[in-house]
C-alpha cells in the first residue's frame, strides 16, 4: 500500500453511536484515512460534526448529493476512495446507488437496503461498474469467528447437522422509543427499519453468522414472530426452525426483549465428529468438541490457527480483542482489497474476507420469508 485509502462518510454526525464506531473501525490499523463527510441531513449538524472531527470545512458537506458531485471534481488524487454509509436502514439505497454511480466503492452498515428490490438493483450497479462493495456484518470479523469456519471448512466436524444461534438483547423490554430513545425511535419504526424489527436488527446477524462459520445456505424457514411490548409497531421477538442445503436444521432465536441481558449473540455448531460453541460475550474462546468428549479450549492468538485468524489479530495472546477490533477487520480487509483494485494487481483471497452485497440480498431474503412464514398458517416457507 502507497498511500492511505481516502474514506468518506454519510450519515453518522455528532451524538450517533454507529458512526463513531465507524471511524474508529477504520483508522484502527492506520490504513484508512475520513478525508470528508455529510454527516447529517441537518447542514448546521453536517458542518458542526466535521469540524468536531477536525476535517477542512470545504470538504465537509450539506448533503451526499453535494459531496458525490464536489468530490468526483477533486483531482484524482485529493478525491475519497470510498464511502461508508452509517444511516438508518430507509437511507441506505439512495446514497449507496448514488455513489457507486459516481464512482465510488462503498461500505454499507446492515442491513443492506430497506427491502429485497433495492438490494438487487445495487448489486446490478456493482457488477455493471465492476465496484466493491462491503457490508458491515461485523460479527463475522472476529477472529474465533474465523477459526470455527476454517474447523468446519477443513471437514473436522464431519457433514454439519445441527445448528443452534441465538442473539438475546433486553434494551427493548420496555417501550423505550416513546421516550425518544433515537435509537430505539427508528429501529421500532417501520417507515424506517423496514417490515422486521428484531429479526431484521439482530435476526439478520444470526442468519449471516450460521450461514458464515458452516459455508451452508437457509432452504426453508418456519417461524414465530412476536411483539410483546404493548404499542409497538414491529416484532421484538421471535424464533425459527431453518432447514439448510445439505439437510442440517438449526434454530434461530433472536430477541430484544430479554430483560437484562446485553447482546449474548451465540453459536453452537454440531456435525457427526464434534461441534464448536462461540460466543460474543466471551469472544477471545472457541470451545471444540469431539465425539470421544474431549473439550478443547482455542483461545485467540495460542497454537496454530487459519490463516484468516492470523490474520485477523494484531496483539499478543491474553489480551482481548472485541467489537471494534472485529468491525476493523472488515474495514482493513476492504482497503487492502480496494488497495489491489486501484493498482490493477490481483486482488489476494485473503483480503476478500469480508461480507458483500450477495451476502447483503440474502439477509433481505430471510427477513422477507420470515415475516411471511410467521404471517402463514404452512409450517414451512421457502427461500
Amino acid at each position: 500500500m502507497k498511500r492511505k485509502i481516502r474514506m468518506g462518510m454519510v450519515g453518522g454526525g455528532t451524538g450517533a453511536f454507529i458512526g463513531d464506531v465507524h471511524r474508529m473501525a477504520a483508522r484502527l490499523d492506520g490504513c484508512i484515512e475520513l478525508v470528508c463527510g455529510a454527516f447529517s441531513s441537518n447542514p448546521q449538524k453536517s458542518k458542526a460534526s466535521g469540524k468536531a472531527l477536525f476535517l477542512s470545512a470545504d470538504r465537509v458537506y450539506n448533503s451526499y448529493y453535494e459531496m458525490f458531485q464536489q468530490e468526483a471534481e477533486l483531482p484524482e488524487g485529493e478525491r475519497m476512495d470510498f464511502v461508508s454509509i452509517v444511516t438508518p436502514n430507509h437511507l441506505h439505497f439512495e446514497p449507496a446507488k448514488l455513489a457507486l454511480q459516481s464512482g465510488f466503492h462503498v461500505v454499507c452498515d446492515k442491513p443492506v437496503t430497506f427491502d429485497i428490490e433495492e438490494a438487487k438493483e445495487l448489486k446490478k450497479i456493482i457488477n455493471r461498474k465492476k465496484m466493491l462493495f462491503a457490508l458491515t456484518h461485523n460479527y463475522t470479523g472476529y477472529p474465533m469467528v474465523k477459526q470455527a469456519k476454517a474447523i468446519v471448512a477443513a471437514g473436522k466436524l464431519g457433514k454439519i447437522r445441527r445448528c443452534i444461534v441465538e442473539y438475546p438483547q433486553g434494551w427493548l423490554a420496555t417501550r423505550l422509543e416513546a421516550t425518544g430513545q433515537k435509537q430505539a425511535d427508528w429501529r421500532t419504526d417501520p417507515t424506517k427499519s423496514g417490515k422486521a424489527g428484531a429479526m431484521g436488527d439482530i435476526g439478520t446477524h444470526a442468519e449471516n453468522l450460521l450461514e458464515y462459520i458452516t459455508g451452508l445456505q437457509i432452504t426453508h424457514v418456519c417461524a414465530d414472530l412476536n411483539t410483546f411490548v404493548q404499542g409497538r409497531q414491529l416484532d421484538d421477538d421471535g424464533a425459527i426452525l431453518l432447514k439448510l442445503n445439505n439437510g442440517a436444521k438449526a434454530t434461530l432465536l433472536a430477541t430484544q426483549i430479554a430483560a437484562g441481558e446485553e447482546n449474548d449473540l451465540r453459536i453452537r455448531v454440531y456435525g457427526e465428529k464434534g461441534g464448536l460453541d462461540w460466543s460474543q460475550m466471551n469472544p477471545n474462546t472457541l470451545l471444540y468438541r469431539t465425539l470421544n468428549k474431549s473439550l478443547q479450549v482455542l483461545r485467540t492468538g495460542v497454537g496454530q490457527q487459519a490463516k484468516t485468524t492470523q490474520a485477523a489479530i494484531r496483539i499478543p495472546a491474553g489480551h482481548p480483542e472485541g467489537f471494534l477490533e472485529a468491525f476493523a477487520n472488515i474495514y482493513k480487509n476492504f482497503a487492502l482489497t480496494l488497495d489491489q483494485h486501484l493498482e490493477g494487481k490481483k486482488i489476494k483471497a485473503l483480503n476478500l474476507d469480508f461480507p458483500t452485497i450477495d451476502d447483503g440480498i440474502r439477509g433481505m431474503h430471510f427477513i422477507d420469508k420470515v415475516v411471511e412464514s410467521a404471517a402463514s398458517n404452512k409450517k414451512w416457507t421457502k427461500i
